[in-house]
């Protein structure tokens, strides 16, 4: 970065300098026409190059010839315009103006204005001397093609004529140098001039050329050799490189002191953006409705900065840039000069045809959109890492969770997904493809910090037991999971092979922070449950309601979880109660032989049942699948005709697929009135393939039998 600085303070143009508009809001003023590029571009003749003869002859003067010559000159001036605008109606072009070609000669009964007469006129700004001098330049080069004046002659007056052009030059370029300044008619005068220089280089070069295939290389005049040839003298090339150092200069001003909190390159480029979008809508409003269409002044002030801009990133990406910085050049040439400048509501039109293209070639910006997306990936990762540190530290030092609308609250989540989110958003705000591109590898590295807040959660589960807070932060990051696995779910719209690595850590975060919090609730319940054995279900109605008082007791217990989580808790507790009441009906402690028993029994199944179900739906469990396992089983046990239970079995398989032969067994033993060939009949029906209810979940696999 701080090769960056010194880049960018060495800059050239960075001292405050004036611009070539006067545009809105800004204070720079148009520049003064450059003498260097006067001196390279033109006649080295100037103003100052009169002949001395002149000059003597008029100190030599009188006080009185001085003010009678300067009367007679001022009605010379008067008579040399009349000779290029008689005819002309009020409100016509003149001879300067391109509505019409300048006439090539004064009326023969009118003498051309002196030197001096012109020079006088120029220095005054009447462009309107344009058209004689040119009459001044054609009678020139007519004398030195008839012949009979001397070389010293032609040089003299040569050196005249280009003094005055010299003056014409800095004059009309000068205007166009600060086209905002300039009263429109003015502005079109000055046009006009620029376009009559134009024709006549062309049409000196076509009379060159014609010239020379005629008659050879010796058929100029005897005076012609004199002359040295000032055409074509390229005014419009000189006014678009005065346009090319304008958009310089301009993009090149010292930024005015910004927002805090920026770099010295964001500064500069938002000076720079904001000075081309401006400067090139003041063209388009105001200085294209005055130029002709073929000089295309919108073309010619967006090429050059254009240009300049272009040169400043290229030159700013040969550095070895800071994340920032390459994040802010991949902005600027993606995404805000495309879309906020070229094609922006006042620009778009006139733009998109002078087809700027790119400010950085492809394979550039290729390499530099690979170094962002490492750069970014790598910063994700690590922020996610430390958020990560700073939550366990937290855990560590017993630090009691927030609490945020009743419930325990943890800023863990918040912080991971505005990681990825804004990792997201950076690159999307590059180019839509760069955010498609670096989504996948997101998400890759979302699964991996998944993957560590599981083993940091289960690590605190088994060392934190003792601390004073141990529940509630508990109770905390299982409520982490509902804000991570909707931003996964919904934001995100993963690929189709991502969900499971990414919500499998989740699932067994809540998984194991359920059974830490279940769990002396279900120790409390365990010698309850032992009691329907103990006691060969002699009252199971007292049993079962002793069993739901004591959790009913316990469930406020956990009203700091997320109502979502509190019913998937009860869910939990629900599979407990069921699974607990089946393995003690599989223990083989009870053999009924008669109908009656088996039936009573059946009974006090189904009511059990109801009361459980009633219970738990009533603390918000939605378990429905569970609602078959103890009818079913209560069916199994009352009927008495093998082919019935056969049927009632394969039924059951259908919804609980893990019945495994083991457990029939155990469920078969209580009906003591069945012999063992009816019992392997009745198990064989298991050996069939009856299909699958519904998606299954573990009911049976929990439940060990002997």
């Amino acid at each position: 970065m701080l090769k960056m600085m010194t880049f960018f303070q060495g800059l050239p143009g960075q001292q405050t300098v004036p611009g070539v508009l006067d545009f809105p809001r800004s204070s720079q003023k148009l520049p003064s026409t450059s003498e260097g590029e006067s001196e390279t571009s033109m006649s080295e003749a100037s103003s100052e190059d009169l002949v001395p003869p002149l000059e003597a002859k008029a100190a030599r003067e009188s006080d009185k010839d001085q003010l009678t010559k300067q009367k007679k000159r001022s009605k010379g001036l008067a008579n040399m315009f009349s000779v290029f605008t008689k005819g002309r109606k009020k409100g016509q072009p003149s001879s300067a103006q391109p509505e019409g070609e300048p006439e090539s000669r004064p009326e023969s009964s009118r003498p051309l204005p002196t030197v001096e007469e012109l020079k006088e006129a120029l220095e005054r700004g009447r462009l309107e001397a344009a058209g004689p001098l040119l009459a001044l330049e054609r009678e020139l080069q007519a004398a030195a093609a008839r012949g009979g004046e001397s070389a010293e002659e032609l040089v003299r007056r040569q050196s005249k004529v280009e003094a005055l052009y010299a003056l014409l030059r800095d004059q009309v370029l000068g205007l166009l140098r600060r086209p905002l300044d300039v009263a429109p008619e003015r502005l079109r005068q000055a046009l006009a001039v620029l376009a009559e220089q134009e024709r006549e280089d062309r049409r000196a070069a076509e009379a060159a050329a014609a010239a020379a295939a005629a008659a050879g290389p010796g058929a100029a005049g005897p005076g012609a050799a004199a002359l040295v040839s000032a055409r074509p003298r390229r005014w419009l090339q000189l006014w678009r490189r005065g346009v090319a150092q304008a958009a310089e200069e301009r993009l090149c001003a010292r930024p005015a002191a910004g927002a805090e909190g920026r770099s010295e390159a964001e500064r500069v480029f938002l000076h720079m953006g904001r000075t081309m979008k401006e400067d090139l809508e003041a063209v388009v409003e105001r200085l294209k409705p005055l130029f002709p269409a073929d000089l295309d002044v919108v073309a010619a002030y967006a090429e050059s900065y254009h240009e300049h801009f272009a040169a400043q990133l290229a030159a700013m990406a040969q550095f070895e840039l800071c994340e920032r910085d390459t994040y802010m050049l991949l902005v600027w040439v993606q995404n805000l000069y495309p879309n906020d400048i070229i094609n922006s509501p006042k620009l778009a039109g006139e733009l998109q045809r002078v087809q700027l293209g790119s400010l950085l070639p492809p394979r550039q910006i290729r390499l530099l959109e690979a170094t962002f997306l490492s750069n970014e990936v790598a910063s994700v990762r690590e922020l996610m890492a430390r958020a990560l540190q700073l939550e366990s530290q937290r855990w560590a030092q017993d630090v009691a969770p927030q609490r945020l609308d009743g419930h325990c609250h943890s800023e863990l989540a918040i912080d991971i997904i505005q990681i990825i989110s804004q990792g997201q958003a950076k690159a999307e705000s590059i180019t839509l493809d760069l955010g498609m591109q670096i989504k996948h590898v997101l998400l890759l590295e979302l699964a991996a910090f998944l993957r560590s807040y599981q083993r940091a959660f289960d690590d605190f589960l088994e060392r934190g037991r003792q601390l004073r807070n141990y529940r509630g932060n508990v109770i905390a990051n299982i409520n982490n999971c509902l804000s991570l696995r909707t931003s996964v779910e919904h934001k995100w719209q993963n690929p189709q092979d991502l969900p499971g690595r990414l919500l499998d850590p989740l699932s067994e975060l809540k998984s194991h922070g359920f059974d830490t919090l279940l769990q002396r609730l279900f120790g409390d319940l365990k010698p309850l449950f032992k009691k329907f054995t103990q006691t060969r279900w002699a009252a199971p109605e007292q049993t079962l309601e002793e069993i739901l008082s004591t959790v009913a007791d316990r469930l406020p217990e956990f009203s700091e979880l997320l109502d979502c989580f509190r019913e998937e808790l009860v869910e939990v507790v629900h599979l407990h109660l069921v699974k607990e009441y089946i393995t003690r009906l599989s223990k083989r402690s009870l053999v009924l032989k008669t109908v009656e028993q088996q039936q009573q029994l059946a009974g006090h199944i189904l009511a059990n049942d109801d009361a459980i179900q009633r219970f738990c739906a009533q603390n918000g469990s939605s378990a429905t699948w569970l609602h078959h396992a103890l009818p079913k089983l209560a069916e199994i046990i009352r009927l008495q005709d093998p082919s019935a239970i056969k049927i009632e079995v394969a039924t059951y398989a259908t919804w609980y697929p893990d019945f495994s032969k083991g457990h029939l067994s155990a469920i078969l033993a209580i009906k003591g009135n069945l012999s063992s060939s009816e019992v392997r009949s009745i198990r064989s029906i298991l050996d069939v393939s009856v299909g699958v209810h519904q998606a299954s979940k573990p009911l049976f696999s929990l439940i060990k039998v002997g």
